[in-house]
């Protein structure tokens, strides 16, 4: 890719995620990209088509990815911890209010599906690894559904607070956070 369409790319992205997709006009992605409004349509047909080709650019994703759940221990405590840990390392606040400015009604049916992906990575990837520790015998079956849907609310409502209101809202830290959400879930599956 040729460096401008970058440049243009990059300040949409910037833009969607620091003021949403429907409210940033391509005068300025242009302005912030350091051209003028001629070469953005010369390199592109519409704003669409630049935040369409920014959400396919890994620089532009969180990369919640099965691989970065792969550091099992097979202790349920640390485990579920590496799970937050991993999650909350990749969805940085930038990525939250990128996701947020990507649900614009006018382009969230092509946007959707990289949005969806990464509860459904994290879910999967949970819920693989509860039926192989039940499958171990390290602990008991489980509706791991809703365990998981449960766990992944937990890590993403925090992560989205965290990034919507830094720490006005609560004073928690993210470490003790962690390890106060694991200890509950650790107890829970340990009661079943």
């Amino acid at each position: 890719m040729d460096e401008t369409r970058q440049k243009i790319i990059d300040a949409a992205m910037a833009l969607v995620r620091d003021q949403g997709f429907a409210a940033m006009t391509t005068k300025e992605i242009a302005r912030k990209a350091g051209v003028n409004e001629c070469t953005l349509f010369r390199k592109f047909s519409s704003k669409k088509e630049i935040v369409l080709q920014g959400v396919a650019q890994d620089g532009w994703r969180a990369n919640i990815t099965p691989e970065i759940f792969k550091n099992i221990s097979w202790s349920l405590r640390h485990d579920l911890e590496m799970f937050m840990h991993a999650y909350m390392d990749r969805m940085t606040p930038d990525f939250v209010r990128l996701s947020i400015g990507l649900r614009a009604p006018q382009i969230y049916a092509e946007t959707a599906p990289m949005i969806r992906a990464v509860p459904e990575t994290f879910l999967r990837a949970l819920i693989e690894y509860l039926n192989a520790m039940a499958e171990k015998g390290r602990i008991p079956k489980a509706d791991f559904d809703t365990l998981a849907l449960t766990f992944f609310s937990a890590v993403f409502g925090y992560t989205f607070l965290r990034a919507s209101f830094q720490d006005t809202l609560s004073q928690i830290g993210q470490e003790t956070y962690i390890a106060e959400t694991v200890a509950l879930f650790v107890q829970k599956l340990e009661a079943v």
